[in-house]
């Protein structure tokens, strides 16, 4: 070998080095054949932030315009004084202020169905989906246990849409008014989130 030349490689080290290469580059796919681990960069996610959202839920159930109304029930569900086995479909107005007439920012849409034989408590799958400010057009996902006559109730945030993607955290339900006589609702929710 003339000089000033460097000595060639030898084909171990190349081979170890190809394999180096090629391992780091399987590990960073993680490949499931229908899955892969990704970058929250690659989906152009930024910083996770923690967010509060205030807002009043009315669960209208009597008169002319029901927000909420009963689509099933068990064959036994009257026997029970808390309507266990009932199930509700809804499409509540989410409010900024408790009054019926204060400025609408969403709705609260889905399901809530009486789930306890000996205290009224609801399996509440409910979407709040907003339409004011800039979360309008995104959506939030609850699925919880709502023990309704409980003076705050925590239900958790499992997911959401558009702003929410990836939305995880918790709500604070806490009953405003309740009127007896019409069953009719306006519930006070604190929503705390986190969210890309």
């Amino acid at each position: 070998m003339p000089k000033g030349f460097p000595k060639p490689l030898s084909s171990n080290f190349l081979f170890l080095c190809i394999l180096l290469f090629f391992s780091i580059n399987l590990a960073s796919a993680k490949s499931n054949g229908f899955s892969n681990v990704l970058s929250p960069k690659r989906l152009g996610l930024k910083r996770e932030k923690l967010s509060h959202l205030h807002f009043y839920f009315h669960d209208i159930i009597s008169g002319r315009n029901p927000t909420a109304i009963q689509v099933a029930s068990a064959a036994m569900t009257n026997k029970f004084k808390t309507g266990f086995g009932a199930v509700v479909m809804a499409d509540d107005p989410l409010t900024e202020a408790p009054e019926r007439n204060s400025k609408l920012v969403g709705k609260a849409q889905g399901i809530y169905a009486s789930a306890a034989q000996d205290e009224v408590g609801f399996l509440m799958v409910m979407n709040f989906a907003f339409m004011e400010g800039k979360y309008n057009g995104s959506s939030l996902s609850l699925l919880g246990r709502n023990t309704v006559l409980s003076t705050v109730r925590e239900m958790p945030i499992v997911g959401g849409s558009g702003l929410f993607r990836f939305a995880r955290g918790y709500a604070q339900a806490k009953t405003h008014t309740l009127d007896l006589k019409t069953r009719n609702a306006v519930v006070e929710y604190n929503v705390y989130v986190f969210h890309y």
